[in-house]
């Protein structure tokens, strides 16, 4: 996995996720990644509300308007729900950017953003899943589904293929100094973290 060679990225965890499982309803993690002139908002799913993404955001100083970007980690429903809240935002997924009625096919893989911004395939939970990685002051910041909430172990998730998983979680651990899961708070990855 490649990283990004610039660190300007700024990385804000704007709705932190939760599981029925873990005492909470089905939120996905949503975070903002600023580089330059681009907003990128990444995983607007699942949400009490759509004022639990764009309140958080509103404090961070970002409209709607304003988003440039919006990265979905896969197409499940609870990572994908708010998309259409943003309405000048280019949309990128594992295959595709769509913008409007145009849709350019583009594999995530290596797909660059800015010098501080890229995408990576990243399957296991699903097929279809990537990353985001940040080149930030503090090192690279990982968005990424392959794991549910720090603690999460692959057999517990169910994924696509446990084997990918496992391959995907090994190549993140090689780059991320901070990761922002799927449905929990960030956290910076140990020895202990599942693999």
């Amino acid at each position: 996995m490649q990283v990004p060679a610039g660190r300007s990225a700024r990385v804000d965890v704007a709705l932190v996720g939760s599981l029925t499982s873990t005492g909470g309803g089905v939120a996905s993690t949503c975070t903002l990644v600023r580089d330059g002139d681009r907003t990128i908002v990444v995983d607007p799913g699942m949400a009490p509300s759509a004022g639990a993404i764009l309140d958080p955001l509103a404090s961070l100083g970002v409209r709607p308007e304003g988003v440039t970007d919006v990265v979905l980690s896969h197409h499940h429903p609870d990572h994908t729900l708010y998309a259409g809240l943003f309405p000048n935002a280019a949309v990128h997924d594992h295959w595709a950017i769509y913008r409007g009625t145009a849709w350019e096919d583009s594999d995530c893989d290596g797909r660059v953003l800015t010098p501080s911004v890229q995408l990576a395939r990243t399957p296991g939970h699903t097929a279809q899943d990537l990353v985001l990685l940040a080149g930030t002051a503090d090192g690279i910041a990982v968005t990424s589904h392959s794991w549910f909430h720090a603690g999460s172990a692959a057999e517990d998730e169910d994924p696509d293929d446990l084997e990918q998983l496992r391959e995907s979680r090994r190549r993140i651990l090689e780059v991320a100094d901070l990761i922002v899961p799927g449905h929990g708070p960030a956290f910076r990855p140990t020895d202990s973290t599942p693999r």
